[in-house]
């Protein structure tokens, strides 16, 4: 369950609750829940009828009050602050991040609480509501009416201005900002990021297969941001990039002179129908959830007789390599222990290959053949039946037509289809696909000079993996140092991504290459053959790399190379000026 912050001994808040949480809220002596988030808002986000059914099957009160994220108006103001007189408490009320529930909370007693108050509680709570300070004075001077229209932002004198706003905490996130205070350790950067945890996600191969604990890859985020940025715990809702600013989720503002943009991508469960249900019981398992990490290991040792199948969604997704190293490091453990020939393998993928980058197929194949795996091409997962143990695949033939396979099953290990965030597909900086447009080299966008994109969301080719945002990083400060000096970027990223193969317990193929699938390998050996020492890199030393030097500006073997001509200056921007990049 989320953590939950008490704001007073009558109410808390929290980030999105499951139903399964309801049980936990009434044990520890809640009374009523407040839904502030709408329906539909988010990918795998439960509906408000089974929230409602859940809470009042453990004798919880209920109620469904949804606020648009960044749209906080006075009527939804005087709704909360009414329902809050004629509930019973204690309460807790929640939303995407919890940044909501607390903004409505803080508005609804501004009529006779100091402003001042409210933001120390707030702050307390891990919230800051300080660019909402206007919005509370008046309420609290004017004891404003309901309107049922949005309030008036806060005005631009009000708005937080920095040198460089960054767009989610993550590998990206932190690598980049690192980047950036170590080429300049005078800027003004601050990371909007709502999560208080932050993943190596590429551990959690590992965990699956017994090798990690998964604590090894968590750490609390005030870890990884770096020092000399301020953090700002709160949730993107859109990009006015005309106006040069960010409006978050309680419709507060925060202007930039430049904008990298870098939440990460998110998993859409909901394609697959039936998985969110059947996730972590009947065998139903997945490596890319930090949750279920340990029950892929659990799964995995406790079989040793029947069909095992993995399965790999269209494409892109992070690291297109990890749905096979589920396989491979099972399959490893079984052989192991003698129970390989008993259980039937069956990996099944969207796609028409193995892997993406011909050089590595044939060194794959040998794994696929040891371990005596069957390969299904143009297979995409679209439902599953835990109970039943039954998945459903769409098969596509070669004449364009599809039609469904039945298959039974003792363990299923689900990829999830992968997509931008709503509030990145929605806005004027994603392409057709939902992505950040940017340029493939220098990772700028084409029409907002001044915004900057890296990492699993950025729309460029490469691989979506830690590895590729090691690269990126250093392209992107320099470039944003670049613009903000007047100048054209200079620093060009070639594409390279890393994906060490964990074909078996003890050796890897660590795959390297860049655009077009050219070999880009760091060490002068032969990238295709399965190592030793690449195991000791992925298993031993990477956590640390990551944590301790990525994430810090430690460009190891990182340096980027830059353009041989001078590009063109430009002029310095005013308010408006880089809503166009001037050819």
């Amino acid at each position: 369950m989320q953590a939950i912050k008490r704001l007073t001994p009558f109410i808390a808040v929290a980030a999105q609750l499951e139903p399964a949480d309801m049980g936990t809220l009434a044990a520890s002596g809640y009374c009523t829940v407040i839904n502030n988030r709408p329906d539909h808002e988010g990918e795998g986000q439960p509906s408000s009828a089974a929230m409602q059914a859940a809470a009042e099957a453990s004798g919880l009160s209920y109620h469904y009050l949804p606020v648009v994220s960044g749209q906080i108006t006075d009527r939804d103001i005087e709704d909360f602050r009414a329902l809050l007189a004629q509930i019973k408490g204690p309460v807790l009320a929640f939303c995407r991040t919890g940044t909501r529930s607390t903004t409505l909370w803080a508005l609804a007693e501004a009529h006779h609480l100091d402003p001042e108050v409210l933001l120390t509680t707030a702050q307390g709570a891990g919230y800051d509501l300080s660019a909402l300070k206007p919005r509370l004075l008046e309420r609290w001077q004017h004891s404003a009416p309901a309107t049922g229209t949005s309030s008036s932002l806060p005005t631009p004198g009000h708005t937080p201005r920095f040198d460089v706003l960054v767009i989610g905490g993550g590998a990206a996130g932190c690598a980049v900002t690192a980047s950036l205070l170590k080429r300049n350790p005078g800027l003004r950067i601050a990371i909007v990021e709502p999560r208080e945890q932050h993943y190596y996600q590429p551990g959690w191969t590992l965990v699956g297969a017994g090798v990690f604990e998964r604590s090894r890859t968590e750490r609390a985020m005030a870890q990884c941001i770096p020092s000399k940025a301020q953090w700002i715990r709160a949730a993107a809702a859109r990009f006015e990039p005309e106006r040069q600013q960010v409006v978050l989720e309680d419709g507060s503002c925060l202007g930039y002179r430049a904008l990298v943009v870098c939440p990460g991508l998110s998993l859409n469960w909901d394609a697959i129908e039936g998985a969110q249900e059947s996730l972590g019981k009947h065998g139903v398992t997945s490596n890319y959830v930090f949750e279920l990490a340990p029950y892929t290991w659990q799964q995995v040792q406790a079989l040793r007789s029947g069909r095992a199948l993995f399965t790999q969604p269209p494409m892109p997704i992070k690291c297109a390599g990890a749905p096979q190293k589920a396989m491979y490091l099972s399959c490893d453990h079984w052989m192991k222990q003698g129970v390989l020939p008993n259980i039937q393998v069956d990996f099944y993928s969207s796609g028409a290959v193995l892997f993406g980058v011909a050089d590595f197929v044939p060194p794959l194949m040998k794994y696929v053949e040891r371990y005596n795996a069957h390969l299904n091409f143009n297979n995409t997962l679209v439902a599953v039946d835990g109970p039943a143990r039954k998945a459903f695949f769409k098969v596509t033939g070669n004449d364009g037509q599809s039609s469904t396979l039945e298959r039974e099953f003792d363990f299923l290990h689900i990829v999830p289809p992968q997509q931008a965030p709503e509030f990145i597909r929605q806005s004027p900086l994603a392409n057709t696909d939902g992505w950040v447009e940017a340029d493939h080299e220098t990772l700028r966008h084409p029409r907002f000079g001044n915004i900057f994109s890296l990492g699993d969301v950025c729309a460029a080719p490469n691989a979506k993996t830690a590895a590729a945002v090691r690269k990126q990083a250093p392209v992107v400060a320099d470039n944003v140092l670049s613009v903000l000096a007047g100048r054209g970027p200079r620093a060009v990223y070639d594409g390279y991504g890393s994906c060490p193969l964990t074909v078996e317990r003890g050796k890897v193929i660590l795959a390297e290459f860049g655009y077009g699938g050219k070999l880009l390998p760091t060490f002068p050996l032969d990238p295709r053959v399965p190592r030793r020492l690449a195991w000791e890199l992925k298993a031993r030393w990477m956590p640390s790399i990551y944590f301790d030097l990525m994430l810090k500006g430690h460009e190891w073997l990182a340096e980027p190379a830059q353009l041989n001509f001078e590009p063109r200056p430009v002029e310095s921007p005013s308010a408006c000026d880089f809503t166009q990049e001037k050819k």
